[in-house]
C-alpha cells in the first residue's frame, strides 16, 4: 500500500510550520513479504514521517472516520418511538427482524435463573477477573469529608447509588462477557437497586451463558434479551417487563450509540456515560519493542470490527519499521477475524516521530481510546500523558490486559472524547449532593457578606432569609442576657 510523507515540526511546542509542498509526498510502498500470497488479506496501514506540518495537517491527521448520525437518527427515530409507544411487542418485532430471533418473553429475572455450568477454565478466569475488577473499583471509593469554612459553617459532599441503572453488553459479531463483568461490577459496589443488563439473545433465544455467570455474580436484576436501539429504548422509557431506568451505560456500534445521544435529549429523562464511537488504539514504540507485540497489539483493536482504527507512532530513530508492516501482515492472514481487521487497516496510519516527547505530543492530539508506551523506561514518560482513555506501560503491558482481567475499566472514550472524558469508573454509578449546616454562630458569621450579595443582586427575599433570621437571633440573645 501507497505511504506518503508529512513534514512535522516537534508537536510538544505546539507551534506548527506551514507544509510547503501542496500534497503529500509518497515515500513508500508496503509490499507483501516473501512466501505470502498478494491475493490473500491485504493487511497494511499508510505511513507517514512526521517532522513540519500544519495545524490543518494535525487536524486531518487525528480526525476519525466520519459517522453520519444525521441518517443515523432518522433510521432510529421510528424505533425509538415505537418501543415508547408499544414496549415489549415492538421489542420483540425488532429482535425478529435484525437478529432473527423470536422471543416468548424479552426480559428475565436474573435471581430466578440458576448459575450456569462452566468449564472450570472459563469459570476461574472470570472469577479473577470479577475479583480484580472488584478491587480497584471498590477503591475508588472516598471517605466522606466535613469541612468547616468558618466558625459554625460546616460543608460537605456525599455520594448516593443511582437507583436504577441499563448496561449494554454488544453481541454482534463476538459475544463480550468481558464487558457485563466491567459495568455491572461498578454498579453493584455503588449500591445500585436496580441493575438491567441488555444484551442481543443467541438463535435459540436464550442468554450466552458466559454473559449470565458474570451477571449473577455482580448483582444484575434483570437481563433484557435484545440488542440495538429497541434495546436502549426499552431501558430508557421502560416497558411491560423492562424496568425503566434513570442512566444507561455501555458500548455499541453506531445505532446504539445514536440511541443513547438521541434519549438523553428526550422525555425519556436519562444520562449516558458518554459518546462512543469504534474502538481504538495507538501505540508508541521506540527500537526496543518487539515488531511482533507490536502487530499483536494492533490487531487486537483491529479484529473489533471494520470501523476500528490504530494507529502506530514510533520514537525516534532505530525501529524496524518493515518488520513491523511484515509481522502485521503475517498475524492478520491467519486471524479468524482477519476480514475485519485488514478493512480497519486499511484506514489506520503509522507515523514516524523525533523522539519520544514528539511522539506523545502527537498521542495526546489524536486523544486514543487506548494508549500503548511500549518504550524503554515507559513510567518516566506517564506524567506526560494527558489525553487517553486507559494508558498501558512497558513491553510486558498489552492492551488485552484491560480488557479482561487486569482491574481497569474497559468501557472508555474513544473518537477523540478522551480529550474531555473519562471512563466508565464507580463514579459512574452514582450522584453527588452537597449538605451544609450553620449554628447561630455560624450564620452571625456568614451572615451579613450573603445579605451584602443578595442586596447587589437585587434579590429581597434571599436578603430576609438571612436577616430575619440574625433579627431572631439578636432578640434571643438579648432575652437570655435579661
Amino acid at each position: 500500500m501507497d505511504s506518503q510523507l508529512l513534514r512535522f515540526k516537534p508537536a510538544h511546542s505546539l507551534h506548527f510550520r506551514s507544509f510547503t509542498a501542496p500534497h503529500f509526498i509518497r515515500i513508500s510502498s508496503l509490499s507483501f513479504p516473501s512466501g505470502l500470497d498478494s491475493k490473500r488479506i491485504k493487511c497494511a496501514m499508510k505511513s507517514y514521517k512526521l517532522s513540519e506540518l500544519s495545524h490543518a495537517e494535525v487536524e486531518s491527521l487525528k480526525a476519525r472516520p466520519r459517522i453520519d448520525f444525521s441518517s443515523i437518527f432518522g433510521m432510529i427515530q421510528p424505533i425509538v418511538d415505537d418501543v415508547r409507544t408499544r414496549g415489549d411487542a415492538a421489542v420483540k418485532v425488532y429482535t425478529e427482524k435484525f437478529d432473527k430471533v423470536k422471543l416468548e418473553k424479552i426480559v428475565e429475572n436474573v435471581s430466578k435463573l440458576p448459575y450456569p455450568e462452566l468449564d472450570p477454565t472459563i469459570k476461574e478466569a472470570f472469577d479473577v477477573a470479577y475479583n480484580n475488577i472488584y478491587a480497584f473499583h471498590l477503591a475508588q471509593k472516598s471517605a466522606e469529608k466535613s469541612v468547616e469554612n468558618m466558625k459554625g459553617v460546616k460543608c460537605k459532599r456525599v455520594a448516593r447509588s443511582i437507583a436504577s441503572v441499563g448496561l449494554y453488553v454488544p453481541g454482534g459479531t463476538a459475544v463480550l462477557p468481558s464487558t457485563a463483568l466491567m459495568l455491572s461490577v461498578p454498579a453493584q459496589i455503588a449500591g445500585c437497586k436496580t441493575v438491567v443488563l441488555a444484551t442481543p439473545p443467541s438463535q435459540d433465544g436464550g442468554i450466552c451463558k458466559e454473559v449470565l455467570y458474570c451477571a449473577k455474580k455482580a448483582g444484575v436484576t434483570h437481563i433484557l434479551k435484545a440488542g440495538g436501539a429497541q434495546a436502549i429504548s426499552a431501558m430508557a422509557w421502560g416497558t411491560e417487563s423492562c424496568p425503566k431506568v434513570e442512566k444507561i451505560l455501555g458500548p455499541g456500534n453506531q445505532y446504539v450509540t445514536a440511541a443513547k445521544m438521541m434519549l438523553q435529549n428526550s422525555e425519556a429523562m436519562i444520562s449516558i456515560d458518554m459518546p462512543a464511537g469504534p474502538s481504538e488504539v495507538l501505540v508508541i514504540a521506540d527500537k526496543h519493542a518487539s515488531p511482533v507485540h507490536i502487530a499483536a497489539d494492533l490487531l487486537s483493536q483491529a479484529e473489533h470490527g471494520p470501523d476500528s482504527q490504530v494507529v502506530l507512532v514510533t520514537a525516534g530513530d532505530g525501529v524496524d519499521l518493515k518488520a513491523i508492516e511484515e509481522e502485521i501482515n503475517k498475524q492478520c492472514q491467519s486471524l479468524p477475524r482477519g476480514d475485519f481487521a485488514s478493512k480497519a487497516l486499511s484506514h489506520s496510519f503509522t507515523v514516524l516521530a523525533h523522539d519520544i516527547i514528539e511522539a506523545i505530543s502527537f498521542s495526546n492530539l489524536y486523544a486514543p481510546e487506548h494508549l500503548i508506551m511500549n518504550v524503554k523506561d515507559a513510567e518516566k514518560w506517564e506524567g506526560f500523558v494527558e489525553n487517553a482513555g486507559s494508558v498501558f506501560l512497558g513491553q510486558w503491558t498489552p492492551e488485552s490486559v484491560g480488557d479482561y482481567a487486569s482491574g481497569t475499566n474497559h468501557v472508555l472514550p474513544t473518537y477523540g472524547y478522551a480529550r474531555m472524558y473519562g471512563g466508565v469508573s464507580l463514579d459512574s454509578f452514582l450522584k453527588y449532593m452537597t449538605v451544609q449546616s450553620l449554628t447561630e454562630e455560624g450564620l452571625r458569621n456568614l451572615g451579613p457578606y450573603v445579605a451584602t450579595m443578595a442586596q447587589v443582586e437585587g434579590l429581597d427575599a434571599h436578603k430576609r432569609a438571612v436577616t430575619l433570621r440574625l433579627e431572631d437571633i439578636a432578640t434571643n440573645h438579648a432575652s437570655s442576657v435579661r
